[in-house]
C-alpha cells in the first residue's frame, strides 16, 4: 500500500512520530512517504497518489494546523483512507470524524497503523504493549534543519531526538496525557533507543532530546540506556524532562544524571502556590520545587521549570508571588519568556472538567481552538494575560530584559537584574 505520514508540528524536533512508524510500515512491505510540514512543502504528488494518509497529533498545536491540510487532503485524494494518531487523535476524534478521517489511532499507533495499512481492524487509543523496531529516518529533513541547542561560548549544536518511554504513570488533572493512558506507561526497548541514538549521531546530532513525557517513570530503565549511551559516546550531551515529585524522590541520582552527559532537565512546576498545585493533582508543594532548585544548583545541573501562568485561579497578587519566587531563586535566566505568559487550555477530556469550579467558568467549546474557553471573572486579569502575552512576543529581547518588563507590568517598578551566565537552552520557544 501507497503511505504517506504527515507532521505539522513537533516542537522544532525530527519527528519520532514518523519515523517509528515508518519503520513498521516498510518492514510489512509499504511504500511509505514521510513529510514534516514545519519545515518541508507539502507532498502533493505523493498525497495524490496514496491509499492511506496518516496525520501525527502529538500536541495541540500540531492538531490545529491539521485541520486544513486534512480539508485539502479530501480535495485532491478523495478516495484515500484518512487516518490522525497520536496523542490529541483521540483526545479530539468527534471533530477530527466530522473533518472526514476515517480513523483514530492512540498513543501506541505502529502496530495499528500496519493494521490499517493491511486492512486488518484496529482499536481506537489502544494501549498495547508493543516490541519496538528502530526508528527510520530516511526522508525526512537533515538534524540540521531544526531547533538547535545554545549553550554559552559553544555556538549552535545539532539536537536528535529520541523517546525511551511513553504515557505516565500519574494523573495530573491538567495533563493532555492523561485522557489518552489513564495511568499507563510503556517503555521503548533500550537496544531500540540506543540504536536511533546512534544513528542520528552518524547524522550529525551532537545533543540528544528525551522526549518521554517523564523521564523518570522508570528511572532504572532510564539511567540504563542515559549510562549506556555515555559509555559509546562520552561527548554526547542530552537533556530530558522529569517531575518535580521523581527529582525529589531520586535526587541520590542526580551526580549519575549530570555525569552521564546531562545538560538540563524541564519540568512542569506549574504554580508556587500549594492549593493549585493540590487542585492539579501534582504531587509536589512549592516547598518541593524550592529543594528541587537547590538540589540541582548544588549538583552542577541546571533546571528549567516551565509554569502554567494563567490559571483560573491566578490573581495579580499570585502572579506577582510568581514572579517574585524566581527571582529569589534566581531562575530568571531558566526560564523561557512564554512561560510567563501560558495560559490554561483545557481540551476535550480533560480532568480539569472534573472540577465544579472549573465548569462554571467554563464558557464552551471552540471547536477552532479545540479548547473549552475560560475567562477571568475580574476584566483586569484578562488584560494582564494579554499585555503580558504581548511583553513576551517582543522580538530580541534577553530573558533577563522580558523579566524586567513583565515585572515592571505587574508590579508598577523597575527590577534591577544581574546578568547571569547564560545556561543551555533549545532555540524552539513554545511547549505545548
Amino acid at each position: 500500500m501507497r503511505v504517506v505520514l504527515l507532521s505539522t508540528y513537533d516542537m522544532g524536533r525530527q519527528p519520532f512520530g514518523l519515523a517509528s512508524p515508518a519503520a513498521w510500515l516498510r518492514r510489512a512491505g509499504h511504500d511509505v512517504t514521510c513529510a514534516d510540514l514545519a519545515v518541508m512543502p507539502f507532498p502533493a504528488a505523493r498525497v495524490r497518489d496514496a491509499e492511506l494518509v496518516a496525520f501525527h497529533l502529538p500536541m495541540h498545536t500540531a492538531t490545529r494546523l491539521a485541520a486544513p491540510l486534512i480539508e485539502r487532503v479530501r480535495e485532491i485524494n478523495p478516495t484515500a483512507r484518512l487516518c490522525c494518531y497520536g496523542l490529541y487523535a483521540p483526545m479530539n476524534a468527534d471533530y477530527l470524524r466530522g473533518l472526514g478521517v476515517d480513523s483514530i489511532l492512540g498513543g501506541e499507533f505502529e502496530a495499528d497503523l500496519v493494521r490499517l495499512a493491511g486492512g486488518e481492524p484496529t482499536v481506537e487509543a489502544g494501549l498495547e504493549k508493543l516490541t519496538f523496531v528502530p526508528p527510520d529516518r530516511h526522508g525526512l529533513p537533515g538534524l540540521e534543519r531544526y531547533a538547535k541547542l545554545r549553550v554559552v561560548n559553544s555556538g549552535a549544536r545539532t539536537v536528535g531526538y529520541t523517546e525511551a518511554s511513553r504515557g505516565c504513570k500519574h494523573l495530573c488533572r491538567h495533563c493532555p496525557v492523561v485522557p489518552v493512558y489513564q495511568g499507563a506507561f510503556r517503555v521503548v526497548q533500550p537496544q531500540v533507543v540506543l540504536s536511533d541514538i546512534r544513528q542520528q549521531v552518524a547524522a550529525g546530532a551532537s545533543h540528544i532530546t528525551f522526549g518521554d513525557p517523564d523521564f523518570w517513570n522508570g528511572p532504572t530503565h532510564a539511567m540504563r540506556i542515559v549510562e549506556a549511551m555515555h559509555v559509546e559516546f562520552p561527548a554526547l550531551t542530552f537533556d530530558a524532562t522529569i517531575k518535580i515529585e521523581h527529582l525529589r524522590k531520586h535526587r541520590e541520582l542526580l551526580p549519575a544524571l549530570r555525569d552521564a552527559g546531562c545538560l538540563f532537565v524541564t519540568s512542569a512546576v506549574e504554580s508556587v502556590d500549594d492549593e493549585v498545585l493540590r487542585k492539579l493533582d501534582k504531587g509536589h508543594t512549592r516547598a518541593d520545587f524550592v529543594a528541587v532548585a537547590e538540589d540541582f544548583r548544588r549538583v552542577g545541573l541546571t533546571l528549567t521549570p516551565t509554569f502554567i501562568a494563567f490559571l483560573p485561579w491566578t490573581t495579580r497578587e499570585s502572579y506577582a508571588d510568581f514572579l517574585r519566587a524566581i527571582r529569589e531563586l534566581d531562575l530568571v535566566a531558566n526560564v523561557s519568556p512564554v512561560q510567563l505568559a501560558l495560559r490554561l487550555l483545557i481540551p476535550s477530556g480533560s480532568r480539569m472538567l472534573e472540577l465544579e469550579e472549573i465548569r462554571a467558568l467554563v464558557t464552551g467549546f471552540d471547536s477552532r481552538a479545540l479548547t473549552h474557553q475560560w475567562i477571568y471573572p475580574d476584566p483586569e486579569m484578562n488584560a494582564l494575560a494579554a499585555r503580558v502575552f504581548a511583553l513576551v512576543s517582543m522580538a530580541g529581547q534577553t530573558r533577563e530584559e522580558t523579566f524586567r518588563a513583565v515585572w515592571k507590568e505587574t508590579m508598577h517598578e523597575e527590577l534591577d537584574l544581574i546578568a547571569r551566565a547564560a545556561i543551555p537552552y533549545l532555540d524552539e520557544p513554545w511547549y505545548c
